[in-house]
């Protein structure tokens, strides 16, 4: 069960991102550091309840023409082993105490619930209520067999999307791809997907914005 805690973070999500995001290869707005909105997003559960997911859209207004942009999070207790790629900082939290934040490709928990969502085996949760079923965020599954762990093989990050590659008992090889740049009601990037999730945020004006945040593809290798 996602659990949403009204307290004090030092520093804020928002300051580790507009520090982090300058430094990753999708990032398009040219700026030294990012001016960021958070604009929507949704979460999901651990089953084990240690790891905090999150999937953010913030807008950036630093380079003059604003971005959106999607980042989806790991929150932890403790640093992940061989994870150091994925840091993006860490931060106080006035009920959990110190968190390590993780780019979520880089997370197995957070990588095993995407793969669950995406094949319709976990719900979406709010992103600001605990407890929450976020109906807003739509998928359309993929029809894949029962795993209960999908493991992360490789991590690649490119211009507009970062892609995973699974460690799955499939034939052929799958991949998480998450589109760093989302597109409202484009889908490019995902033509072909086994299954693809959509969801909603704002405009800077409140005006509503909905395109695809990740999809299941078959690399075809």
């Amino acid at each position: 069960m996602s659990i949403i805690y009204r307290t004090t973070l030092r520093p804020t999500k928002l300051e580790l991102l507009e520090a982090w995001l300058p430094s990753q290869p999708w990032y398009v707005s040219g700026a030294d550091r990012a001016a960021l909105v958070n604009v929507g997003g949704f979460r999901l559960d651990d089953p084990a309840g240690e790891v905090g997911v999150e999937f953010m859209a913030v807008i950036d207004e630093a380079g003059g023409e604003p971005v959106t942009y999607q980042v989806p999070m790991a929150y932890r207790s403790a640093p992940l082993a061989g994870a150091d790629d994925g840091l993006i900082g860490t931060l106080d939290h006035g009920v959990l105490g110190k968190r390590w934040v993780y780019d979520a490709t880089h997370d197995p928990v957070a990588i095993a619930q995407t793969y669950a969502l995406v094949t319709g085996r976990v719900d979406p949760q709010a992103q600001n209520e605990s407890d929450t079923v976020d109906r807003t965020v739509a998928v359309r599954e993929a029809a894949e067999p029962l795993v209960e762990d999908a493991g992360i093989r490789q991590v690649r990050h490119g211009s507009r999307s970062s892609d995973v590659d699974l460690a799955l008992p499939v034939d052929g090889l799958r991949r998480l791809r998450f589109l760093r740049v989302p597109r409202p009601d484009g889908v490019p990037e995902t033509e072909g997907s086994l299954g693809h999730v959509t969801v909603s945020w704002t405009d800077l004006d409140g005006g509503p914005q909905r395109g695809v945040w990740c999809a299941l593809v078959d690399s075809g290798e």
